[in-house]
Parts: C-alpha cells; structure tokens; sequence
C-alpha cells in the first residue's frame, strides 16, 4: 500500500515538506483569526444586547474629516425633542485624584466619566442605583495599587482642579460616596474611571475649565452622549435624522459590525486568509507532483499521487485549525483586556460555515493542485513512435 506516503517520502530538506509546513502554518494562522473574531463578534453582540444596545444610537463631539454639531446644551435639547427618542444621556470628562494630606490615605488618580445607559460593567462590590444620584462614585475595584473595595458604602475623599487662569489650577476637596466597584478588566472607557452622574461629570470639567457648569454645557458640551429610542425598529430612522441635522450618529449595534481597530482587520484578513491558504495548497499539490513524477511513469503513480493528496489535505486542514484554536485559547485574555468584555470559551469556537471552508480549502488546494500537477506532466511525457512500440 501506498497511501499516505506523501509525508514519510520527503527529504528533510525536501522543499516541499518546506512548502507543507507553510500551508500548516498559514492554516494555523487563519483558525486563530477565525476563532478571535468570532469570540470578538459574540461578546460584543452580548453586550449590545444586556445593555439594550440596538435600541440606543452613540452621539460623537468629533468625527475625522468634517464638522459635526458640538454636544452642547441647545443641540441636546434638539436631539430630546426628537420623535421617538426617549432619553439622552451626556458624557463629560474630567479627572479626580488623592484628596487627603493623611499618609494613610490611597493615592489615586482617576479619569471621570458620566454613567451612561449603555455601560454594563460586572460588579465586585456594592449596588448599582439606577440611575446615580449627585455625590455618588463607581470605582473600579484596584487601579495604581489601591483597592476600592473597602470604602464600598463609605465617603471617600477626592481632589479635583479648579482652574485660575489660563495655565493655571488648584486643588479643589470634596467627598464621594462610593456606591459600587466594578472588574477593572471589564471596561467601556479607560482603565482607570470612575463613574459619575452627568451631573456631577459636568461640574468636575466645568470647574477643569474654569466655567460655571451651565456655561460648559451651553458652550464647550459633551464629548459623546447616548440617545434612547423607544423600539429598535426607530433607530434607522432617528439616526437618519440625527445625520440630515449635522450630528455624527451611529447606532450602537454597529459595533458587532464594524469591529475596533485590530479586530477589524483580522475580521478582513480571516476571509482573505482562507483564499491564500487555498492557493498555497493548490502551488504545493502542483509543485509536489510535479517533482515527483519525473521519476515514475505512466497513469497509475498519478492517481496513487490523487488518492494520498485527499487524506492529506484532510489531515493538514484538521491539524491547523486545531492548533489554531489552540492559539485563540492562548489569546482569550488579551483579547478581554482589549475589548473590556468576558469573552467565554464557547466563543472562541468558529461558525461551522467558516471551520469547514478553511479545512475544505486545505483539501480542495492539494486535490486540485496534484490533478493539475499530474496533467501538466502527462504532457511533458515522451511519445513513443509507432514503429518502436512492441
């Protein structure tokens, strides 16, 4: 018997047992990126989903390349009077740090952030109100060595920056009643927020930028602001209205479709990945045959040549996607860490649609190569004269 004899035959320095393992590295490469984005694009629609996400549309002060309405006071009141919109919640930014002169006392420094309907963090310890009331703070649970944890349900005290002039600030003291801590690692904004309601979000950055809090909502505005609507099926038509204003508007369930920066690309290059790997195999089935044939003759070594290269594209194909999964286990706490979402293990697993044309492009290449391979070599064959055949 000679099936699977096209392993063992190889000369370690075979340059196509050189080829064979860039086919399995290049599977192996586009399992992973399979499976990354799909546990990608599941934790992000969980998301959307717990948070009421395909209801809601984002709101960006800022957009590359054209003018946007700013979020200020009047715009907002614009945006409310909307048909169909039932609540919109600003984010503005500012910053809290260590309060105390005590020696004891933590030392911290903490982006602020308004709460906002579409967070969902995983609480450690305390309670959630809904929504937080003026002087109320969400932690997280550790940042820069401290642990948040033990001032759950106690005032803790914060220093924030009163500008004087231009250039120019000093430290302002009041006291936050820590009401939650959340998974540090499990985030929608920075690393180290603390949450506030918009109230006070907007008090911190109007006192950072040396303004009564009226005046920075009516002039500087929010950065982002979060529009409720009140059924999912108004979204297209209020973020359409939203756009015909001048805002720069999406709704929030784009995000499963328009996945952030590196995920992106890997979601563009799996599906590209599975089109390199399948001409990869179809050079290596045709390089194969073609360097093996000139020392056999004759229509029989061709299809024992066919019949190996069917197991081992199934074999190859197999072997790297499971090793590429293997790979996306490895890479599940990065891939949480870069998302600020809990990506569980059942969604690092590719659709079967996606599984099975990566291990069918395997197969196909080699099969389709060494057929080609094989043709292309019939007709290298010398013909035999008439008159010399016996």
């Amino acid at each position: 018997m000679r099936r699977w004899t096209w392993l063992p035959r190889l000369r370690p320095d075979s340059s196509v047992r050189r080829a064979l393992g860039l086919l399995v590295t290049l599977t192996v490469l586009v399992s992973a990126l399979t499976c990354v984005t799909s546990a990608a694009r599941s934790a992000l629609e969980r998301d959307v989903l717990r948070s009421g996400g395909p209801a809601r549309i984002d709101l960006s002060a800022i957009e590359t390349g054209r003018a946007v309405h700013a979020l200020d006071s009047e715009n907002l009141e614009q945006v409310r009077g909307l048909e169909h919109v039932t609540n919109v919640t600003p984010d503005y930014i500012s910053s809290v740090y260590t309060g105390s002169r005590d020696p004891e006392a933590p030392t911290f420094d903490l982006t602020t952030h308004s709460w906002r309907p579409s967070i969902r963090l995983p609480v450690v310890r305390g309670e959630l109100p809904q929504p937080l009331r003026p002087g109320q703070v969400v932690l997280p649970a550790r940042s820069g060595g401290v642990d948040f944890n033990r001032y759950v349900g106690r005032s803790l005290p914060v220093a924030y920056t009163q500008a004087t002039g231009e250039h120019s600030g000093t430290a302002t003291h009041t006291t936050f009643e820590v009401v939650a801590t959340y998974a540090p690692g499990q985030r929608s904004d920075e690393p180290d927020t603390a949450y506030l309601a918009p109230e006070t979000a907007a008090m911190l950055a109007a006192a950072k930028a040396g303004v009564p809090p009226e005046q920075y909502r009516s002039t500087t505005g929010a950065r982002s602001a979060v529009v409720s609507v009140t059924d999912q099926q108004y979204v297209s038509t209020v973020t359409e209205k939203l756009e015909q204003m001048g805002f720069s508007a999406s709704p929030v369930a784009e995000r499963v479709r328009n996945l952030p920066g590196v995920l992106g690309a890997a979601d563009l290059g799996h599906r590209i990945g599975v089109l390199v790997v399948l001409a990869v195999a179809v050079l290596t089935g045709l390089f194969h045959t073609r360097s093996s044939l000139p020392h056999e003759s004759g229509s029989g070594p061709r299809r024992i040549l066919l019949g190996e290269a069917m197991p081992t594209g199934l074999l190859l194909g197999l072997l790297g996607s499971a090793i590429g999964l293997g790979v996306a286990v490895l890479l599940r706490g990065p891939l949480e860490r870069l998302l600020g979402l809990e990506v569980p293990l059942s969604g690092l697993l590719p659709s079967p649609l996606w599984a099975t044309a990566l291990v069918v492009a395997v197969l196909l290449g080699l099969t389709a190569g060494t057929l080609l391979g094989g043709r292309l070599a019939l007709r290298r064959e010398p013909r035999v004269p008439a008159h010399e055949r016996g």
